[in-house]
């Protein structure tokens, strides 16, 4: 049966704040403090659990190994004589952000009725460049059945693509033909726009997506330069649904009257400015919630903590819900801890739309596989992680251990190496 699943990043050991994302504000203010990773992947392990008692099918990535010791060799030096910089960027856990991932094409969209997956290359940010190759291991096993699916490497550098974070797909119901949309920047003020449309157009070719049905829209300046580094920051789409905020796109009415005219169907639920600000919005990842279709077929939100202690933001989805607004319910998670690294519920997962039979069986989760994760990370992910921890040699034979555990609890084998 074909349906969405969402595959969530596990967050991995080496989790820290070393504030490496430029542009992303959380990261940034929360540079230097003390990290929890074992707090932050039980977090991330709630919110799963708590998709599939909604009835929601839910995948899951395995954390990457860190340090990236291969990537260090690339550059001539080891995790020993790193500079402190190189280090930190070899330690990060950023692959969490399954949403950027890839980008994914249903079957019902593309040419050879396979589900098309691009692989993200994410080359503007030095801590995020070496994540794709393990990314793409991972997903050629989780999608291994090439009748079902089709994974392609990721677009050559220099176009910069940051994967589903960037994309949204609009549709009568996940598994009718539907609308791609491909968010691009320009400019951005202080901060660099990440998703180049040379990157976006070359994905929608090589996914054999109808021009008529695909559509690429430019992200607006202000919400670049407010800290929306990504689109998922300010826009979510979701069946036919796009929840958006009024200042996300650079020609918003343009966008709008082409999505109505590609799908008429479309119900567009747009936030205004003077309800709730872009800082607001930013601050609270309202936009970064996962927006999901129930079993009962009612639109729902699964939203950080940040977003009801934001009190615009709560007034404003009280009042949508209350006046029989599309989306009727309002599930709140603590996600602090992923939260303050510059991700929410929408950063932790990527949507695929395919058959689960399809799927590798290793990568799909149930109750019980969340327990054996859980066990897993109570006693082997480091409990906090200072920025002085980064430099220790035991932190590092930590976080490859707790790894690797991990791999053996799961029966993934093929991903306990050092290089991809």
């Amino acid at each position: 049966m074909i349906t969405e699943i969402n595959f969530d990043g596990i967050v991995g050991p080496s989790h820290n704040y070393a504030g490496l994302s430029l542009g992303n504000l959380a990261s940034a203010r929360n540079t230097g403090k003390i990290a929890r990773p074992r707090e932050a992947a039980l977090q991330g392990i709630s919110k799963m659990r708590a998709n599939l008692e909604r009835g929601l099918p839910q995948g899951l990535f395995l954390p990457q190994r860190r340090p990236d010791e291969g990537w260090l060799r690339q550059l001539g030096t080891t995790i020993e004589e790193a500079s402190p910089a190189l280090r930190a960027n070899a330690l990060s856990a950023s692959s969490m952000w399954a949403a950027n991932a890839g980008t994914v094409s249903p079957a019902t969209d593309c040419a050879d009725g396979r589900c098309h997956i691009t692989v993200a290359n994410l080359v503007t940010m030095p801590h995020r460049s070496h994540e794709w190759r393990e990314t793409l291991a991972q997903l050629l096993l989780a999608f291994a059945d090439e009748d079902a699916f089709a994974v392609h490497a990721p677009v050559p550098a220099p176009f910069g693509d940051e994967g589903a974070a960037n994309h949204m797909r609009l549709c009568a119901r996940h598994d009718a033909p539907g609308i791609e949309v491909f968010v691009y920047g320009e400019t951005g003020g202080p901060f660099p726009a990440r998703q180049h449309r040379e990157a976006s157009e070359a994905i929608a070719r090589r996914h054999g997506l109808d021009p008529a049905r695909t559509v690429f829209a430019l992200q607006s300046p202000e919400a670049i330069a407010a800290g929306a580094f990504h689109n998922d920051v300010v826009a979510v789409a979701n069946e036919r649904v796009l929840f958006t905020h009024e200042q996300a796109f650079a020609d918003k009415d343009a966008l709008y009257a082409e999505l109505r005219a590609k799908l008429p169907e479309i119900e567009i639920v747009e936030v205004p400015a003077h309800a709730v600000s872009l800082a607001d919005a930013i601050t609270s990842y309202l936009f970064n919630a996962q927006l999901v279709t129930l079993p009962s077929g009612e639109a729902a939100l699964v939203l950080p903590g940040e977003a009801r202690e934001t009190p615009a933001v709560w007034n404003w989805l009280e009042t949508h819900v209350a006046g029989n607004g599309l989306i009727r319910q309002l599930f709140v998670h603590d996600l602090r801890e992923s939260m303050a690294n510059g991700g929410g519920p929408a950063c932790l997962r990527l949507r695929v739309v395919a058959d689960p039979a399809d799927v590798d069986p290793r990568f799909l989760a149930t109750p019980e596989k969340l327990d054996a994760i859980a066990a897993v990370v109570e006693a082997h992910w480091p409990e906090t992680i200072a920025p002085d921890d980064l430099a220790r040699p035991e932190l590092w034979a930590q976080c490859i251990a707790a790894r690797a555990a991990l791999c053996a609890a799961l029966d993934l084998p093929e991903l306990d190496r050092d290089s991809f």
